[in-house]
């Protein structure tokens, strides 16, 4: 199989689970949030079947660690129109949640200026701005981790980090290694468990048979210092799970832990 046609295959890949109602999401393509001297940066909106009918709704927002020209030169497309973030956001506002992807140049600086704008638009997108959640998953992690650790985040709520990367902890340099080969940024270095909001629920999902180097090891290793920290972490383990299982391994316990997942984001944000 050619570069090319595994590239497409990654890219149509969807989500191993599907929900009632996800044909009557309605989606918002490429809505302007930021304009920059490169060209006009866009948002995917995935709102509820009943969503006009709704008080202002909690968003996730689907944080991308991963600058378009670079993730594009490696999987064929953008982050936004890879067939499992377009499942996913399916499945997020059918779960009842405003789901939000979006494109990038500048991951940290265009992540900030996207909750931003979502937060001072609020009204005009019909979401809540005060109850907004973020997921990331690989090596999307670390931007995520970074916006958490942001002063003044007090709406996001919560966050799901999926078979992730976490902080060089304990002079690991595992994530900054694997920024390096694969592109993401890593905006987290030189930060600890410390500098995490003490009070903000983060739901982390390892998978157990992740062939990524070191991956676990980092995930582990956070596990530790965050428990030490009695931070409110839940953990949820698939052991025979490959990375990115959620599109990678059709299983009822894949399902399951879909499932978990979608239930975190609405305990947190819809609670």
């Amino acid at each position: 199989m050619s570069k090319e046609s595994r590239q497409a295959d990654i890219a149509k890949k969807r989500v191993v689970y599907q929900l009632p109602g996800t044909d009557a999401v309605t989606v918002r393509r490429d809505a302007p949030y930021r304009v920059t001297d490169a060209g006009v940066l866009t948002m995917d909106l995935y709102y509820p079947p009943d969503s006009q009918s709704r008080a202002p709704i909690p968003a996730v927002v689907f944080v991308s660690g991963y600058p378009d020209p670079g993730f594009q030169a490696m999987v064929g497309c953008k982050l936004k129109e890879m067939g499992s973030y377009i499942s996913w956001g399916e499945l997020t506002a059918a779960s009842g949640i405003v789901a939000i992807t979006y494109t990038n140049r500048e991951p940290a600086a265009d992540l900030c200026a996207l909750l931003q704008y979502v937060r001072q638009n609020a009204a005009a997108l019909g979401i809540d701005e005060d109850r907004i959640g973020l997921w990331a998953c690989s090596g999307n992690v670390p931007m995520a981790l970074s916006s958490l650790i942001e002063a003044d985040r007090d709406y996001l709520k919560g966050a799901v980090l999926c078979y992730g990367l976490m902080l060089d902890l304990d002079e690991s340099t595992s994530v900054a290694d694997a920024a390096r080969q694969w592109g993401f940024v890593n905006p987290c270095a030189g930060k600890s468990i410390a500098d995490l909001p003490q009070d903000l629920p983060l739901l982390i999902v390892r998978a157990g048979q992740d062939q990524m180097p070191h991956l676990n090891e980092t995930i582990d290793r956070f596990l530790a210092k965050a428990l030490t920290a009695n931070l409110p972490i839940t953990l949820v383990n698939h052991p025979t799970a490959p990375h990115a299982f959620d599109v990678m391994q059709d299983s009822e316990t894949s399902r399951e832990i879909i499932r978990q997942i979608l239930g975190f984001m609405r305990f947190h944000l819809l609670a």
